[in-house]
């Protein structure tokens, strides 16, 4: 595929009706949590050898994460839920996505079968690309070197991209992302990502304090296991097709009532209801922690500080990647 094209973009869930338009397709394989540098690196090499063919690219990927599979109990704080992965697999430029179900009994497909099965018999696929680490089928079995192997025998190519390493020599990986969320390093996240990391959440009905403080806010609810270190943060905000720059609260509102967490966004210069509806918001840049203040007075005199910090930064804000072009209007 030379060009981006959002339209064609197919998402499949059922290998028994998997499309023509995707059959002798070059395959991109991985989980691809965040679809950060790491996983881009996959899907560009397999992109990059769909240029000027007529075959369809596409990925494959596994719907739920398998660790959350493997030890229910820890399940994997993930960077970007089913439907955000998608958008941003249909955002790298992709034609389509299979997402297979995981469950114990498809990790137990013998790696054999996986191939025969699955990407010669069902997709019957013209090439493969998967990343250095990237496992399938029983007992881990199905290994780069086995697949290379599967597809000098069968016919098909076979692309291993190695590891992708940040400007300090670093592997980039899904944990080290949570991890920065985690210490607030929003610039080594989104660095890692390669554009700003973004969730989406609905405006539910809050006590209306901040309008009492004079800023007004809405109110999101993360994700019980989302590892966000709490804080103020400077965010761009999708609302109703309408991109706006606020300021943003991350916690228990210690000065108040020091409660259930609670994700409060302030939007710069705008007026109206957003109760219901869904929010997309990406973090800029993350300004300073939660704290406790003796007086609503002093809360306000501190917000107003980082009203314009959070201005500062936005005012400034640059794309980081083609990617991040495509998912943040930053002239809005």
């Amino acid at each position: 595929m030379s060009q981006y094209d959002s339209s064609k973009f197919l998402v499949v869930d059922n290998l028994d009706s998997f499309p023509e338009e995707l059959k002798g397709g070059i395959v991109a394989i991985g989980n691809f949590d965040g679809v950060h540098r790491g996983h881009r690196a996959v899907l560009d090499a397999a992109l990059g050898l769909g240029h000027g063919t007529h075959h369809p690219v596409y990925a494959m990927s596994f719907e739920p994460h398998p660790r959350t599979v493997f030890n229910p109990s820890k399940p994997v704080f993930r960077l970007t839920p089913r439907d955000l992965k998608i958008e941003m697999l249909r955002v790298c430029g992709l034609e389509g996505v299979l997402i297979l179900p995981f469950t114990k009994e498809f990790a137990g497909i013998e790696a054999n079968a996986f191939v025969q099965d699955i990407l010669i018999d069902t997709l019957g696929i013209s090439h493969a690309v998967t990343g250095y680490d990237f496992h399938f089928g029983r007992a881990r079995q199905g290994t780069p070197d086995f697949l290379r192997t599967a597809g000098a025998t069968h016919g098909f190519g076979v692309t291993i991209v190695q590891r992708e390493e940040d400007e300090g020599a670093e592997i980039i990986s899904s944990t080290r992302i949570r991890d920065s969320l985690a210490h607030g390093d929003v610039a080594q996240a989104n660095g890692l990502l390669g554009y700003r990391w973004f969730f989406e959440a609905q405006v539910r009905q809050g006590d209306k304090r901040g309008r009492d403080l004079g800023y007004p806010t809405a109110n999101l609810v993360l994700a019980e296991d989302c590892p966000l270190k709490h804080g103020i943060y400077a965010v761009k905000v999708e609302a109703g097709g309408r991109w706006h720059d606020g300021v943003a609260s991350f916690g228990r509102r210690p000065t108040f009532d020091n409660g259930a967490a609670v994700f409060e966004v302030h939007l710069f210069d705008f007026s109206g209801d957003l109760y219901g509806q869904t929010l997309r918001v990406h973090l800029v840049s993350y300004l300073r922690g939660e704290e406790k203040f003796d007086s609503a007075e002093a809360l306000i005199v501190q917000m107003d500080q980082d009203s314009a910090e959070a201005r500062a930064a936005l005012g400034s804000l640059r794309p980081l990647s083609e990617i991040d072009t495509r998912l943040l209007d930053v002239s809005a």
